[in-house]
């Protein structure tokens, strides 16, 4: 089954990057245009920190690491799973979303496999850049098992970042136009770009339990810092494992329920 489906995801990245080529420009766009927003985030962090060096004991280089670490689950779910910013007005409205129920694969793998984002990897590459240079100017060691844990906890911010998507677009199959209620939970992640230990406790456990975005970027950058964090820097697979199953149930609650548009 496994092979089978990595076999049948890269025949569909195949044909996707077929298509990007016959519009090169459009391709280089793309992938440039995340990098100037980013640019911008950068910027905020830059002026905010400049106003405040020491932020609550952070360090711009700090902070940066955290938005790097951020960057890259972020560009996970940007590369794999945009398709479920457009589920609704995209599939479900003018009736496409059908075709996936009719096929021998899993709806939800089809949907996602239906489309890569390229932007996604101007988000990876600023992510990873973020990450270098913080980590040159910090004086960070990287052993084998640092390393190690610097891939887990950014596949697992990638997890964290799709199941809550998966967990918002997944009402599109009751109200159509999704894309409201899933950036209202996006749009948190802002908060998770900085130290949670500047927020007041209210937003530290949103941010740990609600909507922990603060698997993908402070806790593991704790770690990593050696600035004892404790059990929650080692949190990150578990969290993403369990909101993946808890966002994969309410998946299927949705297309139990979907019926779809009569066109």
């Amino acid at each position: 089954m496994l092979r089978r489906y990595t076999s049948l995801y890269w025949f569909f990245l195949i044909q996707r990057f077929k298509i990007l080529m016959e519009y090169r420009l459009n391709f280089f766009i793309g992938l440039t245009s995340t990098i100037f927003l980013q640019a911008a985030g950068l910027l905020g962090i830059w002026v905010i920190v400049s106003q405040v060096p020491d932020l609550n004991g952070w360090t711009l280089d700090q902070v940066l690491l955290i938005y790097g670490l951020l960057t890259l689950a972020k560009s996970i779910n940007h590369m794999f799973a945009d398709n479920l910013w457009v589920i609704g007005w995209g599939y479900v409205r003018p009736g496409g979303f059908d075709r996936f129920l009719v096929r021998p694969i899993n709806p939800l793998f089809h949907l996602l496999a239906d489309r890569f984002c390229h932007d996604g990897l101007g988000n990876f590459l600023v992510g990873a850049a973020l990450v270098i240079v913080s980590s040159i100017n910090l004086h960070l060691v990287w052993t084998p098992l640092n390393l190690l844990y610097l891939i887990v906890v950014v596949i697992s911010g990638g997890v964290i970042f799709i199941a809550l998507n998966l967990i918002t677009a997944t009402s599109a199959f009751w109200i159509i136009e999704s894309i409201p209620v899933t950036q209202i939970v996006f749009n948190t992640h802002e908060f998770a770009r900085f130290p949670l230990t500047i927020y007041p406790k209210a937003i530290q456990l949103f941010l740990t339990i609600l909507i922990p975005y603060g698997f993908a970027s402070y806790y593991p950058a704790t770690q990593i810092l050696g600035r004892d964090p404790g059990l929650l820097a080692w949190l990150p697979p578990f969290v993403a494992l369990v909101l993946a199953v808890f966002s994969y149930r309410v998946w299927l609650f949705g297309l139990k329920h979907y019926g779809g548009t009569g066109s």
